[in-house]
């Protein structure tokens, strides 16, 4: 790694970071940052999953008061998640390296098209109320499916996670995002591990990711939660849309 590619995989990471922490979708910063710089697609991912793993952290962390008193809620949505985390990291270890080329730019597409519908979703689950409902086991089973994503293509999974936790609970939408980088974090623990010790992994991106993103999480816990979501929102739309178009034309 050139001392210029580890500042804009830092530069990268710590943007990932503030942005997972306050909408989600950071891995279409640095998925296409690391493609650019000559990466192989599944390293890509792996080493990115691993990298991000503080950053995810850090965040949720940072939302620990919106989770007060949601304990038991929050372990029974964790295990869901860790389930489908497992499942989704196997199918991107088993599934050929040429599947998993075909199928990253519809990820990538789909996770796009989240970032853009999510303030017509953020304004949806605005005006729910507060009071919780028992969540249905539809609402197990989606976040288990989530999971899966997370496992196999880590971006978006945050906006996934609100999306179907806001049809299906009825919590303020800060406990919405509480949730969502508490489970994102658990997803990413457990995927990292796994590629850790089974699967192509670049160290080094590992380590600046590592420290950028968990610099950029607890920015993005405090004081990010203070910039414009339009334009945290256009930057992921721009990087992502250029990620499809690089893997279309390799």
């Amino acid at each position: 790694m050139q001392w210029w590619e580890g500042a804009i995989i830092a530069l990268a990471g710590l943007w990932a970071g503030l942005i997972n922490a306050v909408v989600g979708s950071g891995t279409l910063v640095t998925f296409p940052v690391l493609v650019a710089l000559g990466y192989p697609p599944v390293t890509a991912t792996t080493s990115n999953a691993i990298g991000l793993i503080t950053g995810s952290i850090t965040g949720a962390v940072g939302y620990r008061s919106e989770l007060e008193g949601q304990g038991r809620r929050l372990t029974r949505y964790a295990v869901a998640s860790l389930l489908g985390a497992i499942l989704g990291a196997v199918l991107l270890l088993k599934l050929p390296a040429d599947a998993f080329e075909t199928i990253v730019p519809v990820l990538v597409g789909i996770s796009v098209i989240l970032v853009l519908v999510q303030p017509l979703l953020s304004r949806r689950l605005s005006n729910r109320t507060a009071v919780n409902r028992t969540a249905s086991p539809l609402l197990y089973v989606l976040i288990f499916l989530v999971g899966i994503y997370g496992g196999y293509f880590t971006a978006a999974q945050g906006i996934m996670l609100v999306g179907v936790m806001g049809l299906l609970v009825a919590d303020p939408l800060q406990r919405l995002n509480a949730f969502k980088n508490a489970l994102a974090a658990v997803v990413n623990v457990v995927a990292g591990v796994i590629y850790a010790f089974v699967a192509p992994v670049s160290w080094p991106v590992v380590a600046v990711l590592a420290v950028s993103s968990t610099v950029g999480g607890l920015l993005g816990a405090t004081v990010g939660k203070r910039l414009s979501p339009k334009v945290l929102r256009g930057v992921i739309v721009v990087i992502g849309v250029a990620a499809v178009v690089h893997l279309l034309i390799e």
